[in-house]
């Protein structure tokens, strides 16, 4: 039995309430994330292999552990060479140069603009180095997301360098099919809309998002950062994404008001809610992606290289959110949009992505295994949370969930400050007292969880007031 341990937020099996998601953040910020992490689980479970999930958080004192306990460490990863990553890459570079085992890496990209121009990476050029030089002294090659990543690491000397896309595309294996139902979009349709908060708040997106809204009644906004879903769901505002009013999460927009936005934490109760729209259109990848393997039609507007590449790897419909008339209508990209390659050169890209895992030593559950069957039947089994959704201050129910679970955390907290009292207790009486901090008070821990989880309740309740 191969024992693999996997690089991502949370199990696809972990049934997470919503309030205990948004505290620990299994979505790592972005609940794309999910949808990659998802599929190369699903993938990489094979009857001869056990893939366990090690959380999105590096730990490099983990190493010894790791050497001892598994035979492989897959990392699925996204647009992870982009400054703001670096400190992250370089804890992965520290646990993996610790390493005996094999590493392998599965769909790493680079960030640039949409001219790829790699000018913004020169100064994280050593960390990209050092991590690479790792990975590829424990694999047969890195895959990468698109050719732009491919050139980028191959300007810099690196040969074992292979273009597989993203593991999401390849959840159900060779077969993906995506049509068009309808000859057109209408009012009755129903569509989805997806954009990061830099293509609502600075490229346009909000305008377009704003007509689609008054065409469509049916429109659905589908947010993924951690900031949305808290403002969906305590309507916590603060901080600086919480400014961004022309997105449709926050509470004072339009849709948000008319209970037509979501996000989700888990994969597969975002793809079963897609199967029932027409037609998907947005700048999030994995929005987008969601859709096609719901087999709804989707169109991706690309605003950076970590879009442009994966798109045109997989042959997804898209235009450069840069290039969009003023009026534009998702009929229009709906009229446009043709899933001809994206279909016919599904297998020969889901063989490339096999071929990659078979030269690392790995196996997948459609060469191997089932297809997928029992990792199917064991997730429609499972209880997972609806979307999240906008919260409205008339929904007693929601509100009494919220309270409940406030009040265990404040029982945690209070359990441990009574063992942390405890402990000092004991050590002052083989220590000087003046080695040791003064024990919190009952009080004081009490304030803190306030602090820690009131102060989103409590703006919740304001704003429901108003």
């Amino acid at each position: 039995m191969q024992r693999i341990l996997l690089r991502s937020g949370k199990s696809p099996f972990d049934v997470v309430p919503v309030e205990e998601a948004l505290h620990r953040d299994v979505i790592a910020t972005n609940s794309g994330n999910l949808i990659f992490s998802d599929a190369a689980h699903k993938i990489l479970q094979t009857p001869r292999t056990e893939v366990v999930s090690n959380g999105i958080r590096t730990n490099v004192a983990a190493a010894g552990r790791i050497n001892e306990q598994y035979d492989v460490f897959v990392v699925p990863l996204a647009n992870a060479f982009r400054p703001s990553f670096e400190p992250q890459l370089k804890r992965l570079t520290r646990l993996i140069t610790q390493l005996r085992i094999p590493v392998v890496v599965v769909g790493v990209g680079a960030q640039a603009g949409l001219d790829y121009n790699p000018s913004r990476l020169k100064a994280m050029e050593p960390s990209v180095r050092e991590f690479v030089s790792a990975v590829l002294d424990r694999s047969a090659s890195i895959g990468v997301r698109g050719e732009f990543t491919e050139k980028y690491l191959k300007d810099m000397g690196f040969r074992d360098v292979e273009v597989i896309g993203c593991p999401s595309l390849f959840m159900y294996g060779k077969d993906l099919a995506v049509h068009k139902d309808a000859p057109a979009l209408t009012a009755a349709s129903r569509v989805a809309v997806n954009g990061s908060h830099n293509a609502v708040k600075s490229q346009g997106l909000d305008r377009v998002i704003a007509r689609a809204h008054q065409r469509y009644p049916h429109l659905r906004f589908i947010g993924q950062n951690l900031t949305d879903a808290r403002q969906l769901h305590w309507r916590e505002v603060a901080g600086p994404n919480g400014l961004v009013t022309e997105m449709p999460t926050h509470p004072d927009h339009p849709m948000y008001q008319e209970d037509k936005v979501r996000v989700y934490i888990d994969p597969v109760t975002w793809i079963d809610d897609l199967r029932d729209f027409d037609f998907s259109f947005g700048s999030r990848i994995h929005g987008n992606i969601a859709a096609l393997l719901a087999g709804t039609p989707a169109t991706v507007l690309c605003g950076d290289s970590r879009t442009l590449e994966l798109c045109r790897y997989f042959d997804i419909p898209h235009r450069t959110i840069d290039d969009l008339p003023e009026d534009l209508d998702p009929a229009q990209l709906y009229e446009t949009a043709d899933f001809g390659a994206f279909m016919s050169g599904h297998q020969e890209r889901f063989e490339r992505f096999t071929g990659f895992l078979s030269r690392n030593g790995l196996d997948n559950t459609f060469t191997h295994g089932d297809g997928g069957a029992a990792f199917e039947e064991r997730l429609r089994a499972l209880p997972f949370p609806a979307g999240i959704r906008p919260w409205m201050d008339t929904d007693i129910a929601s509100l009494t969930s919220r309270f409940g679970w406030l009040q265990s955390r404040m029982s945690e907290l209070a359990a441990d400050n009574a063992k942390l009292k405890k402990e000092l207790a004991q050590s002052r009486a083989t220590e000087k007292p003046a080695a040791k901090p003064p024990a919190p008070s009952t009080t004081s821990v009490y304030r803190k969880a306030r602090k820690a989880v009131g102060r989103p309740l409590r703006r919740a309740l304001q704003s429901g007031r108003q």
